[in-house]
């Protein structure tokens, strides 16, 4: 396993981690802390950096990329990012209203972005 893979699994993995611990600490506090907003910077900046790794070994193997897993991929950093935004913007000044809505739309952007992880594994394993 080269040391670029190795890197972009580990950042991949930790964005799981942090995402998946933001997610369902929210949800189980039942309130929006500064915690939990950083914990989602987190994940997303994981979740970038192994992306950017991932694509640029994708570039170095001419036709290594799988097409469906790049849409679902982009749209879920793109959500985490909207997600990301959201919590700052819900915990500073969001109403009760807009705060039970970001629970709802938490797991949905975790459950997005499983699909790009778990494909990337069955791609990686085939």
């Amino acid at each position: 396993m080269s040391p670029l893979l190795l890197a972009a699994i580990v950042f991949i993995t930790l964005a799981l981690i942090f995402y998946t611990a933001g997610v369902f600490g929210e949800r189980r506090s039942g309130i929006l802390t500064v915690r939990h907003v950083v914990i989602f910077w987190l994940g997303l900046c994981c979740d970038t950096t192994g992306t950017m790794l991932m694509s640029r070994i994708a570039s170095q193997n001419a036709g290594a990329g799988n097409p469906l897993h790049a849409v679902t991929g982009t749209l879920a950093i793109v959500l985490m990012l909207i997600h990301a935004v959201w919590a700052v913007y819900t915990l500073r000044r969001g109403t009760e209203h807009a705060r039970q809505i970001f629970h709802k739309f938490s797991l949905a952007v975790w459950l997005v972005w499983l699909i790009p992880y778990v494909l990337g594994m069955v791609i990686g394993m085939g």
